[in-house]
C-alpha cells in the first residue's frame, strides 16, 4: 500500500454529488461517477442498474469518455444518489479500472476521511489481465 497520500480533488467529487442529487431520480439510476481526464476535462455518468447486472456508474463513465475521446483518466469518484456521499467502488469495478487504467487515483472514504488513493491500492496482490496476454510476436 501506498504510504504518500494524493490530494483528494474536491471538485471532481462536487461534480458527481450534483450529477447524483439532479439525474439520480429512480430505482435505476441510484449512483454517479465523475472521472478527470488527463487533459482536466471532468467526464460524469450515472449507473444504469438491472437485476442482469448493469453497469455500475464507474464502468458507465469509462464508455462515455471514451465517446468524447478521453481514453487517459487521472482521477475517478463515485457518489450515492439521497446524500449518501462517496461510495468506494465494487469488486468489478476495482478490476475493470486497474485493467484500463493501472495509474488512476481513485477517491474512496467519508467526510473527513475522504483520501485519494492508487487504484492498486484497493487490490492488493492483484491480478492485472494485461500481464497475462499473449506477448506479441
Amino acid at each position: 500500500m501506498t504510504t504518500h497520500p494524493h490530494p483528494v480533488d474536491r471538485e471532481l467529487i462536487e461534480a458527481a454529488a450534483h450529477i447524483a442529487r439532479t439525474r439520480c431520480r429512480s430505482e435505476n439510476h441510484t449512483m454517479a461517477a465523475a472521472a478527470r481526464a488527463d487533459d482536466g476535462r471532468i467526464v460524469t455518468a450515472v449507473n444504469a442498474y438491472h437485476f442482469t447486472g448493469g453497469p455500475c456508474a464507474e464502468l458507465v463513465v469509462i464508455g462515455a469518455a471514451a465517446a468524447q475521446g478521453i481514453h487517459a483518466l487521472d482521477t475517478i469518484v463515485a457518489v450515492g444518489d439521497r446524500d449518501r456521499g462517496v461510495v468506494p467502488p465494487c469488486g468489478r469495478c476495482r478490476q475493470v479500472l486497474l485493467d484500463y487504467f493501472p495509474s488512476l487515483k481513485v477517491i474512496v472514504g467519508a467526510g473527513d476521511r475522504v483520501r485519494s488513493v492508487p487504484v492498486a491500492d484497493l487490490l492488493p496482490e492483484s491480478y492485472v489481465w494485461a500481464d497475462h496476454q499473449p506477448a506479441d510476436e
